[in-house]
């Protein structure tokens, strides 16, 4: 007897349907697993036998054969057990064909019968969903983030046993599902860190809330002690909130790493990254042998942070420079290529020479030879995609000891947002959200240029030998200024901020 159950896999973040044909037939006893199955796929004989004689069910004790359609691309993980082991009973007689179809099951099992959680849920459910396929089996553990998908009938089921019941129409579960919008709007903000306790560094704060404001990648440069990592810590709190079609895309990238935990069904703030100097290229922009996403996707939408920024490999920040200009990754390996969102902000930070005390005649006894040899590592097309460098001087005394009211994380927030409003009525027919994303045709439209504005950046250009590349991005961030000032017009002071941002490499880097 023949039976099909629709499945699903994973390849890059999106999901795609399989088909598991399960054939069984007079023979000498086996199981035999064909349609490229990896080995977490093939070990599934073993837990689907015994989690069906657990569930006391009998195994038919005759050759079955499994087929995992289209053959020609790899299936991995042990999501295909639930599936396998409802094929196996279909065609058993224990459960009936009619009662599965038009749906997608997934899920691992366990020897007991019990069903457990697995990975990239979401994207599963949300290609099938797409593809016409109403109704989803997934375990209860992934219950909160496949009813995401607005529309979609999700059965959470615990045991091997409850499903066959379900099935069978003994016991019916009631479809599964969440409060979408208190999900998305539940508010954690006493867990982020504000910019009230940063004294001092006005000028980072402005250069920061720019960033902000425009989605710009920004370096910091200063001694230890001077507070970047404390600020880069908070740049998420002056961000501009996610939409829910970004919350979807980011959870979508942690479900498939294995990295969305339960209680959080949604990710519904920006992320944070701050991988060690140690990472390797791979880990970064992700890899392996079989492909996983990288610190740059798991960033997507939001920050990441790279403390320390010489002391990364040079290989490991080299290969950052595509991502940086597209906005995806793209991973070639044996098995095949994968395609990763990376559209995240570079936020870096780094110390002028290896003691970090550059220009102290007292602390700071670095050779030019090592001042060179250490910010080398940093490359000039690299340095050239970073929008802001801005300097993080010393703190004194009289700021740390200062009563004065700092401005919070919510008052820069506010004029972040107003800007960003300014930025998605302006490009709502480009397909674009923020003046970093800005094209040079587009540049040409919206960052129009007077006279003495345009006399300003000749000089400018000229006196900083800026590249192309510089050009456009003096024109961004002065965009970005201009609606911070909420000015439809670039003015000749906008320009003269945002081209301090671009001239302190000739300072430390040169």
């Amino acid at each position: 007897m023949l039976s099909k159950i629709t499945s699903c896999g994973i390849i890059g973040v999106d999901g795609f349907l399989v088909g598991v044909e399960v054939d069984v037939s007079n023979g000498l006893p086996a199981i035999d697993l064909v349609g490229l199955p990896d080995s977490a796929v093939k070990e599934s004989r073993e837990r689907v036998r015994t989690a069906i004689k657990n569930s006391e069910f009998q195994f038919p004790v005759k050759r079955i054969t499994v087929n995992l359609a289209p053959a020609d691309m790899k299936k991995e993980g042990p999501c295909f057990d639930l599936p396998i082991a409802v094929g196996i009973l279909t065609c058993s007689g224990i459960i009936s064909a009619e009662s599965v179809a038009d749906t997608m099951i997934t899920g691992e099992l366990s020897l007991d019968g019990s069903v457990n959680g697995v990975n990239g849920v979401l994207p599963m459910v949300y290609s099938a969903f797409k593809s016409g396929i109403t109704k989803f089996i997934v375990p209860k553990d992934n219950a909160d983030e496949a009813s995401l998908v607005q529309g979609a009938k999700i059965y959470a089921v615990e045991n091997l046993k409850q499903l066959c019941d379900h099935l069978n129409g003994q016991k019916n579960l009631e479809p599964y599902c969440v409060n979408i919008e208190q999900i998305f709007c539940s508010d954690d903000s006493k867990d982020i860190l504000d910019f009230a306790d940063v004294k001092g560094q006005e000028n980072v704060k402005r250069a920061m809330e720019i960033a902000a404001a425009g989605y710009h990648n920004i370096l910091m440069v200063g001694p230890p002690g001077s507070g970047k990592t404390m600020l880069a810590k908070r740049m998420p709190s002056i961000m501009p909130d996610l939409t829910f079609d970004e919350c979807v895309e980011i959870t979508k990238i942690y479900s498939v790493s294995g990295l969305l935990s339960n209680k959080s069904a949604l990710i519904n703030k920006r992320p944070f990254r701050s991988p060690h100097h140690t990472i390797s290229a791979s880990a970064l922009t992700g890899g392996g042998r079989i492909p996983k996403p990288g610190e740059i996707s798991l960033a997507n939408k939001g920050v990441l942070f790279l403390d320390e920024l010489p002391e990364f490999a040079r290989n490991a920040l080299e290969i950052m420079r595509q991502p940086l200009e597209d906005g995806d990754v793209t991973i070639s390996r044996v098995n095949g290529t994968v395609t990763y969102p990376a559209d995240f902000m570079l936020l870096a930070a780094m110390n002028p020479c290896p003691c970090g005390y550059l220009g102290d005649g007292d602390k700071c006894h670095c050779t030019q030879n090592e001042i060179i040899k250490y910010t080398s590592k940093i490359s000039g097309p690299l340095l050239d995609r970073i929008d802001i460098q801005v300097e993080a001087s010393a703190i004194k005394y009289d700021d740390l000891n200062s009563s004065e009211r700092q401005e919070s994380s919510a008052e820069i927030k506010n004029r972040v947002i107003q800007a960003h409003k300014l930025q998605l009525e302006r490009y709502k027919d480009d397909n674009i959200q923020f003046n970093s994303q800005l094209t040079a045709p587009l540049i040409e439209r919206y960052c129009v240029l007077g006279q003495k504005e345009q006399a300003l950046l000749k000089a400018a250009f000229d006196r900083l030998n800026l590249s192309a590349r510089g050009y456009h991005k003096i024109l961004k961030m002065a965009r970005t200024v201009a609606d911070l000032d909420q000015s439809e017009n670039i003015t000749a002071r906008h320009l003269a901020e945002v081209i301090q941002y671009r001239s302190l490499d000739r300072k430390y880097l040169m």
